[in-house]
């Protein structure tokens, strides 16, 4: 009678699992709604998109050097298809990035989004990527690999003998209304306690694979992904129906919204889609050795296998180690043994004549490279010393120089001073003029020495190489 009892028990729990409507609460302040109109022709006037994301093992992080995830490589797209810049901003905080998106600080919140009643009063969210349910996140005994049978009786597969029991969940997120409403359809108390100290859903998965906390919930795909790197998880025990996974928008951005689900509808039509999702989502193993190795921001603290040599002549140059890093990504992608189509060799991509002059015999010996490719950056560091005393600025031509040449940049700023602007800024003011040097006006002036230059390529080499340096200072000690 008693295994009756109990299984009629789960049928109830899983019925009233089954009816639960409860959604997740809104903060009263979040309620009013946009602040602002942005919508996509003023974003596209201005440039750039902001994103805001989250980071984790599936969404976005540094792996190597460069960025990848899920969203992040979505958006990447997105972008390019729409004509502006990414721009992306980390927050965990779900009621922080609808009110940052309100107040127009954000244009889209690309997160693992659960789509509800209550957020559909304050964001508008795309079409659904994908639906996905929440799952129990518990320990296995100590045991369990020898002992399956015995492992599986303790694991709770009952909803109901989560009353009394504390489950430990995101700050703001959906779990918590999730499993407060289960409570109510259970007539019993499950303890719902939100970690205000660990912001990161993840970092509460580590905290039951070492046995600090008991239970957490997430979502399926991310746990799956988190089960294969902590292989004393349990992740069989479903809280919820699928749900849909979304991004949002300001309620008052529909031009945005169209274009985002015609691009969406797209790539999904085309396979570009299911190729990102099968990266992320249906490839747990290879999600975990990226989220165990020293090369990832998720856990490590290593940019490359060269770290060590770049601290040493990032010293020289009296530069932020990870400045440098940033720049070399950007030249080879820390492949020694590489060559561009114009001849530029190795880590730094020198020309071999110029690599000669600096002392380099063999330029994909990285150490050799990387010499002399910090010497030519001392050179330009003396040349613009000259004229530009703040470091921040000098950086940026120092590496505007690097790509494109002395002379280009040279040229840019005596445009710059004869048509008024400010000779020692970068953005807006030289940058400018270097973009000019294509316009037969600007590249025949007399100013002009070095002629012609199609300069697109070394105004965005400074933007990638500064912006892949803030979010190396945000990741890496």
């Amino acid at each position: 009678m008693a295994s009756v009892s109990s299984f009629r028990n789960y049928l109830c729990a899983l019925f009233l699992l089954i009816v639960s409507c409860g959604q997740p609460a809104i903060k009263e302040d979040l309620v009013g709604g946009p602040e602002v109109h942005l919508d996509l022709n003023k974003i596209k006037k201005r440039g750039y998109l902001n994103a805001l994301v989250d980071n984790n093992s599936i969404s976005y992080f540094y792996y190597k050097g460069g960025a990848m995830g899920y969203e992040y490589e979505l958006l990447k797209r997105l972008t390019s298809h729409l004509e502006v810049e990414l721009r992306i901003k980390v927050i965990s905080s779900i009621d922080d990035a609808i009110e940052m998106l309100n107040k127009g600080r954000g244009d889209i919140i690309a997160f693992p989004f659960t789509v509800t009643s209550e957020r559909k009063k304050v964001v508008e969210f795309t079409e659904p990527h994908f639906s996905t349910s929440q799952v129990l996140v518990q320990r296995k005994p100590d045991n369990w690999a020898d002992s399956p049978h015995l492992a599986e009786k303790k694991m709770i597969r009952n909803p109901a003998d989560l009353i009394g029991k504390k489950v430990y969940v995101k700050k703001e997120s959906a779990f918590k209304s999730r499993l407060e409403n289960l409570s109510q359809e259970l007539g019993g108390e499950i303890i719902v306690l939100e970690d205000s100290a660990t912001a990161e859903t993840e970092s509460l998965i580590r905290k039951v694979a070492e046995g600090e906390i008991e239970l957490t919930v997430t979502d399926q795909m991310i746990a799956m992904v988190n089960a294969a790197y902590y292989p004393n998880i349990d992740i069989a025990t479903m809280v919820s129906l699928p749900q849909r996974i979304a991004w949002a928008l300001r309620k008052n951005s529909p031009e945005l919204l169209i274009a985002v689900n015609s691009w969406l509808d797209d790539v999904k039509r085309d396979g570009t889609f299911n190729v990102i999702y099968n990266r992320y989502f249906n490839n747990p193993r290879t999600s975990a050795i990226r989220k165990k190795s020293d090369y990832s921001s998720l856990g490590g603290n290593k940019i490359s296998i060269y770290d060590d040599l770049i601290k040493t002549k990032a010293k020289e140059l009296g530069w932020d180690w990870k400045l440098l890093a940033s720049m070399i990504y950007q030249e080879s992608v820390f492949i020694p043994d590489t060559e561009s189509w114009a001849g530029a060799q190795g880590l730094m991509q020198l020309m071999p004549s110029t690599g000669k002059y600096y002392g380099a015999k063999n330029l994909f010996d990285p150490a050799q490279n990387m010499s002399a490719g910090v010497n030519f950056l001392k050179f330009l560091d003396k040349q613009w010393s000259k004229t530009i005393i703040d470091k921040e600025e000098r950086i940026k031509f120092m590496l505007a120089s690097y790509n494109v040449g002395l002379s280009h940049v040279l040229d840019a700023r005596n445009l710059a001073i004869k048509y008024g602007a400010d000779p020692t800024q970068w953005e807006g003011e030289v940058e400018a003029f270097l973009l000019k040097e294509s316009d037969p006006k600007f590249y025949r002036d007399p100013v002009v020495k070095s002629g012609y230059c199609r300069c697109e390529e070394p105004v965005q080499y400074v933007k990638e190489v500064l912006e892949r340096y803030k979010e190396y200072k945000k990741f890496i000690d």
